[in-house]
């Protein structure tokens, strides 16, 4: 097809996208695997610890060097399986994900992190000076023997190096200095530096030396690990790409900086999305097609057809709006928990602000009619209240109410004391929340205080 006939189909996609029925149909969480998932990966930790332990003898460790040897053989055995279980949680593995979302396995994933990098760190200095111990020798000629007399303790260095680094980038402080796509491809590097430090572990691992049993537990660990990265990181997108085949279909101005993308494809109805997720999509043109950012569908997928709604914040978002009709999209995902599965209480409060009012118009068409939704949108102007007719009709649909705040945060202010005039039943709905991360750390809290308990409470944050 021509540029000019896709052109000219414009406005016929739109109008077949509103007129299609939206599909639901996501799996339910299965917390049960989750659970037996963590029990094993304790198991996997005290087995871990335990046969570091039970390698050394009374002998060894009364040697010359010993104690920090085996303190070296500990931290290093501990802090390579904690990566390994820091690279699980970034995987994407469906059914840990559907239970925990993406910002909780996130959030595990940021709090694991320090300790296999300090327990690294720690290693390679115990075995430095358990070393030069048992030589009689400085830790700094230790060291340049270690380094460079052993070529897979090189490239374990290197990968110690690369792990650190991915750590500095990851601070708070230096996090929000850094481009996304620096600090993305930086992350990138963490795969590498694993797979630089197996050999060493394996090859002078006091555990491993003359223990063939433990050595092939350990590879298998390994391998299991880089398998599921693969497949899911990997496989699952390009086996979706090619079983949807998106491509841009219309790109329409919905506000002030604000587009909506609507895509076209094959087999949306076994894209199995819910209201409230998200998806990474890859648009591939010469500028974006390296790039793979995180929005949310601002409608329920409508077979053969998708949609996502963008503020232009940054240079990725403001991009979209240039997009051509035609352009290929490779789209990962659905993911979060931001859905109806995760409702505790019959009825539902719906709370955003910003360009959040994409995820809740998603889930609002996903609820039932018997939530009975109340939906409270946060704007500075009237034009900001983007896809405000369609929430207005959906709420009507469900016999809801809607409330459309306004103006300053003086002149149109949502604390206690207004949201609970405005829903004096509150206590008694689940609450979600959809906004920047400043507003949704605020309404959280206004939530929890106005006696909402975390359970009933769900939220996503939109951060730049």
């Amino acid at each position: 097809m021509s540029t000019r006939q896709v052109a000219a189909a414009q406005p016929a996609a739109a109008a077949q996208y509103r007129r299609r029925p939206p599909r639901r149909g996501s799996p339910a969480p299965r917390p049960a695997l989750v659970r037996v998932s963590l029990v094993a990966a304790g198991a996997g930790l005290g087995a871990t610890t335990g046969l570091t332990i039970t390698a050394e003898s009374l002998a060894q460790l009364t040697a010359p060097g010993g104690l920090a040897t085996f303190a070296g053989s500990l931290t290093g055995m501990v802090g390579t399986y904690l990566a390994l279980l820091m690279i699980l949680l970034v995987s994407r593995i469906p059914f840990v994900e559907r239970v925990l979302g993406q910002d909780g396995l996130l959030r595990w994933h940021r709090r694991l992190a320090p300790w296999p990098i300090s327990l690294l760190v720690a290693h390679a200095v115990f075995i430095t000076a358990g070393y030069a111990q048992a030589a009689s020798a400085g830790p700094w000629h230790e060291l340049d023997t270690l380094i460079f007399s052993y070529p897979d303790v090189v490239a374990a260095t290197a990968g110690l190096a690369l792990m650190c680094l991915a750590g500095a980038v990851s601070v708070r402080a230096v996090r929000v200095r850094v481009r996304r796509e620096v600090w993305w491809t930086v992350h990138l590097y963490l795969y590498l530096a694993l797979a630089l430090s197996f050999a060493h572990v394996i090859v002078l691992g006091p555990s491993f030396v003359g223990h063939p049993l433990t050595r092939a537990a350990w590879s298998v660990a390994w391998a299991a690990t880089a398998g599921l990265v693969v497949a899911y990181r990997i496989g699952l997108p390009l086996l979706r790409s090619f079983r949807h085949q998106l491509r841009v279909a219309e790109v329409r101005q919905e506000g002030p900086g604000v587009v909506s993308v609507i895509m076209r494809g094959r087999h949306l109805d076994r894209l199995a999305a819910s209201g409230g997720q998200f998806l990474f999509w890859r648009f591939l043109t010469p500028q974006m097609w390296w790039q793979a950012h995180p929005y949310s569908l601002s409608a329920l997928p409508r077979p053969p057809y998708l949609r996502l709604t963008v503020k232009g914040v940054g240079d990725h978002s403001a991009a979209l709006a240039g997009l051509k009709p035609g352009t290929p999209v490779v789209a990962e995902g659905p993911y979060g928990t931001f859905t109806r599965h995760a409702r505790r209480r019959p009825r539902a409060l719906l709370i955003a602000a910003g360009i959040g009012v994409t995820a809740v118009r998603a889930l609002l068409e996903d609820l039932p009619r018997s939530a009975r939704p109340v939906v409270v949108l946060r704007a500075a102007r009237p034009e900001d209240l983007v896809l405000g007719a369609e929430i207005a009709d959906l709420v009507k649909r469900r016999d809801g109410r809607l409330h459309e705040l306004v103006g300053s945060r003086q002149s149109a202010a949502l604390d206690e004391r207004s949201l609970l005039r405005l829903v004096p039943d509150i206590g008694d709905r689940d609450v979600y929340v959809c906004g920047p991360e400043g507003f949704v750390a605020y309404m959280t809290e206004t939530a929890r205080f106005l006696g909402v308990p975390d359970e009933a409470i769900h939220h996503e944050a939109f951060a730049l």
